[in-house]
């Protein structure tokens, strides 16, 4: 993973990209503004603005009513961020036994904020728990009983109170 962002980007601006990167890895021969609009709950006109930002950062070819193409660099950058955001995911829900919406919820955030460096590190780690699990080692088991038990342990403190 590069660990250099290329130009500064917002939030918003890397959801497109992220958008257009999995709808296109669906399949999709060419994507088009409704589909992102559908796909970010967000109008067609947000999105034309959004291709048109794209278009002028050299992220994007975009022609009004026309079909969307990412360009090299924009490509790049929006495959970051769906690796950003998969990592995350796997992070929050493998490790960290988070339900898969409130892990995607919060991938969504983090993954433009996140740290670069910081995200080599959590790809490392998620990575070590799968290869202790294929080990016979489960971290993220032990993780989870761990706050099972302290969440049990916090709830009897707690009846004794009352």
């Amino acid at each position: 993973m590069d660990t250099t962002r290329p130009i500064s980007l917002s939030a918003s601006v890397e959801d497109y990209l992220e958008a257009i990167v999995n709808l296109s890895e669906d399949g999709a021969k060419t994507v088009r503004s409704t589909d992102i609009a559908s796909l970010l709950a967000v109008s067609k006109a947000s999105v034309t603005g959004a291709l048109r930002l794209l278009r002028d950062k050299g992220l994007a070819v975009y022609r009004p009513y026309g079909a969307v193409r990412l360009t090299d660099l924009g490509q790049r950058i929006g495959r970051e961020v769906v690796q950003r955001h998969r990592i995350l995911t796997s992070f929050f829900e493998t490790v960290l036994g988070v339900e898969p919406d409130q892990a995607q919820e919060a991938a969504c955030r983090v993954e433009h904020v996140v740290n670069p460096k910081i995200l080599v590190q959590l790809t490392r780690f998620v990575e070590f728990v799968g290869q202790g699990r294929r080990h016979g080692v489960d971290v993220a088991g032990e993780f989870q009983r761990f706050c099972s038990s302290r969440s049990a342990a916090r709830t009897r403190r707690l009846n004794t109170q009352i």
